[in-house]
């Protein structure tokens, strides 16, 4: 199922990394200021759109595209690759990633949508009461969780999570227990796994270094950008989840862990 209207995608091919773009001084003398600035102004323009019931599926998209383009305005670079595993999706999926930082939350529609998919996410219950993004988030139809007891976690996301799935409507899952620069496996839970096998629809991991967008010492969603640090996404092939669902869990784990040993034996954090 796609949605209503098309997401057009901003980019061709299964791989995208940023062009060198013009940075203007302020971005040069402070990119966070120069960021913030930017993504303000988009979550508040649809923030209000969203209030007043006009922000969709393709506006959502558009936003999202936005912000990769805000963030490569102050000298941010994406690296994409495994875009050739979103095409021709035959219904929803979960999908399913490691959790580093706010970035990924706002990139990833940009990403995905274009390839047909409908979206949204299971977040916690503090981003979907977040004052003016509340709003953007709520107009998503997300799934819910409390982050207090994980069985009543589990519980929601099965119940709810099954109907978006029913409904046509795919579902990305960070079933870490807080954004982390370091992925414990041993944190990694398997809700996406047992979600997708209940529904009965393939997982797709999503591997991510997101660390350009850091996290703030004082408002942790709000942390300085680092335009030195690339930036990077890669989606695996979809998996089909059979038996318990161990084996799907170990291959993607798997499968974040080479890709950011990868990037990381490429790289030396600032």
């Amino acid at each position: 199922m796609t949605p209503k209207k098309t997401c057009t995608a901003f980019f061709s091919g299964s791989s995208y990394h940023s062009p060198n773009h013009p940075v203007s001084p302020l971005a040069r003398m402070s990119p966070s200021l120069a960021f913030y600035l930017k993504a303000f102004r988009i979550v508040w323009r649809s923030s209000r759109r969203a209030m007043s019931g006009n922000y969709d599926d393709v506006a959502w998209h558009d936003s999202s595209v936005q912000i990769v383009k805000a963030l490569e305005s102050v000298g941010c670079h994406l690296h994409v690759t495994g875009m050739e595993h979103l095409n021709n999706p035959q219904g929803p999926c979960v999908f399913v990633g490691n959790h580093m930082s706010t970035l990924e939350t706002f990139v990833l529609p940009s990403l995905i949508m274009p390839h047909g998919f409908n979206l949204t996410y299971v977040v916690k219950r503090s981003l979907n009461d977040y004052p003016v993004f509340k709003h953007v988030m709520r107009s998503r139809n997300p799934v819910v969780v409390d982050r207090t007891n994980p069985r009543d976690d589990l519980k929601v996301v099965l119940e709810e999570g099954a109907k978006r799935l029913a409904e046509g409507t795919s579902l990305i899952i960070f079933p870490q227990h807080t954004r982390s620069v370091d992925f414990n496996p041993e944190q990694f839970n398997s809700i996406a796994v047992k979600l997708a096998r209940k529904a009965g629809v393939p997982v797709l991991p999503v591997a991510l270094l997101s660390w350009a967008w850091s996290t703030g010492k004082w408002l942790k969603d709000y942390g300085p950008i680092i335009p030195s640090r690339t930036i990077y996404f890669s989606f695996g092939e979809p998996m089909t989840v059979t038996g318990r669902g161990n084996e799907a869990q170990a291959s993607i784990i798997q499968y974040i862990e080479n890709k950011l040993a990868l990037w990381r034996s490429n790289l030396q954090q600032p």
